[in-house]
């Protein structure tokens, strides 16, 4: 079977700007995250807040390709960016005093990709 990759058009339109920006600015974060979002969707991260706030200090910004679910506590403001969000976590990280981004806002604010973590 040809594998034809993600058929959403907004996922569609995010990996190509990843890589897009991974090619120009040299950043090969921007490949990593474009590469695990390229995968199916059984196989695509999910990341509870709990694990967020054990794998993140005040002020860092994180990227998760995939989807950040509220389950657990977070006591600190972290940037999170992410494909998708629960309702809860993102009540959970504003609570906190942390940003929510979508990847591609973080990808203008960044396009370097310099002190970013990856959390999968």
């Amino acid at each position: 079977m040809k594998r034809t990759g993600p058929t959403n058009i907004v996922l569609r339109k995010t990996v190509r700007t990843l890589r897009k920006y991974a090619k120009d600015n040299d950043a090969p974060i921007w490949r990593t995250v474009a590469e695990a979002l390229e995968k199916p969707t059984r196989k695509r991260i999910t990341v509870n807040v709990s694990k967020i706030n054990k794998h993140t200090n005040e002020g860092d910004v994180v990227v998760v390709p995939g989807k950040v679910l509220g389950a657990g506590r977070i006591d600190h403001a972290v940037t999170v960016a992410a494909l998708s969000f629960s309702e809860q976590a993102i009540r959970k990280i504003k609570e906190a005093g942390g940003r929510v981004l979508n990847i591609l806002e973080l990808v203008e604010e960044n396009k370097k990709g310099s002190n970013i973590k990856i959390i999968a």
